[in-house]
């Protein structure tokens, strides 16, 4: 009988998580980590902007690949105002446990903008607990009300929903 109460109660802890997974719409959760230079970096101080949260790895393949459209899309995007929010710019989650490795995969790959962070974890990084990331890359684009816009953009799909986002100018003649 206390088997099955376990069972039954491993189950219902189960099903709860699973039901507190990330989606559009919601808050995005608060993320602080350190930089490279040991700088703690907040989520929340980029409020206001259009923000694509990368989680990646200098050892991860299809994250490196990711990278070229990551720096078109930042490159079209930076000064561009959106409906909610002025400017685009990435916050990028590195899930290396070494600083060496991890410092010389965003020079290699001239990932320019500023916001690179990780608590050196690994798969154990703390904000990819809280936005269940489960598989790299994965990403979450944030509104400037810090809402969550979109998930795992890849390839050219960033660049479309961040054109689909802008404001519309109208010109009357």
């Amino acid at each position: 009988m206390k088997y099955y109460i376990l069972l039954l109660f491993v189950f219902l802890l189960a099903k709860n998580t699973n039901s507190q997974t990330l989606k559009i719409g919601d808050k995005a959760p608060e993320i602080v980590q350190k930089s490279l230079n040991g700088k703690n970096i907040s989520l929340s101080e980029l409020k206001g902007k259009m923000v694509l949260i990368d989680f990646w790895a200098s050892w991860c393949k299809p994250c490196r690949k990711e990278s070229k459209y990551l720096l078109d899309a930042y490159g079209k995007y930076k000064n561009t105002d959106f409906r909610n929010g002025n400017g685009f710019t990435v916050y990028s989650v590195s899930f290396d446990r070494s600083v060496k490795s991890w410092q010389r995969a965003v020079e290699k790959d001239s990932l320019i903008w500023e916001n690179h962070v990780s608590d050196l974890n690994g798969w154990r990084n703390a904000a990819a607990r809280i936005y269940k990331v489960k598989k790299l890359p994965s990403n979450y684009l944030i509104d400037g009300e810090g809402r969550i816009v979109a998930i795992n953009l890849r390839g050219y799909n960033l660049e479309k929903k961040l054109r689909s986002l802008r404001k519309r100018k109208w010109f009357f003649f």
